[in-house]
């Protein structure tokens, strides 16, 4: 099993927290790569302050909290307690990072998926990108509570698939491609209830490119 994990966010996530590891030391809220504004009109200025200042910084909070109690914890009754707060707290820093890697403005890369290896293993994989988004957001959209949509590559059947996971599970069971956060804090403020044009909306601002190159690491 912690092989399978270990497989499955490699290679991604090891660009994204190789300096930490190495070092041991906290982990730190990263900068945007844009302007908190940069998304609109897909995504509000207000929501991407209040999403990366204070949701995700409280999940880096949170993380160092619990792994500074786990390093001092003196059973093992301690840490065992101590594995959900790591689960929900690392998956929240974990799955943050890479959505804002996921996205771009839609006058640089956001929305824009040319021909090349992503668009041919969606089209294989799906028929065509129209039908690969319209399973994507359904898949999304059905998410009981909180949770993410992933399209994720299988390295076991060398395919893409959609995979959805619950609150802030890390994507285990794939290599994560293109992640959306479905949590309420990430489209309520201008969506409100209506997680279809959220969901529609965003694909305005994925960050295809960025997709392309954690698929060429994975599928090597």
């Amino acid at each position: 099993m912690l092989s399978t994990a270990k497989s499955a966010l490699r290679p991604s996530l090891t660009r994204l927290f190789a300096a930490s590891a190495t070092k041991r030391s906290l982990h730190t809220l990263p900068d945007l790569p844009y302007a908190y504004n940069a998304l609109e009109p897909y995504i509000s200025e207000a929501i991407m302050k209040l999403h990366h200042t204070k949701h995700h910084q409280t999940y880096v909070n949170g993380l160092n909290a619990a792994e500074q109690s786990y390093a001092k914890s003196p059973s093992v009754k301690e840490k065992i307690a101590l594995q959900s707060a790591l689960k929900f707290n690392g998956g929240g820093h974990i799955n943050h990072s890479l959505f804002w890697k996921n996205l771009s403005p839609s006058n640089v890369d956001g929305g824009n998926l040319p021909d090349g290896p992503l668009k041919k293993a969606i089209e294989r994989d799906f028929g065509s990108v129209e039908e690969f988004k319209k399973q994507f957001n359904a898949a999304t959209a059905a998410i009981q509570g909180s949770g993410w949509g992933w399209l994720g590559y299988n390295s076991a059947t060398n395919r893409l698939e959609i995979v959805t996971t619950a609150n802030q599970d890390p994507l285990l069971s794939h290599t994560p491609i293109i992640g959306v956060d479905i949590w309420e804090h990430a489209f309520y403020l201008q969506y409100q209830n209506v997680k279809a044009d959220y969901l529609t909306a965003i694909w305005n601002v994925i960050n295809f490119k960025e997709a392309e190159q954690r698929l060429a690491e994975a599928a090597n």
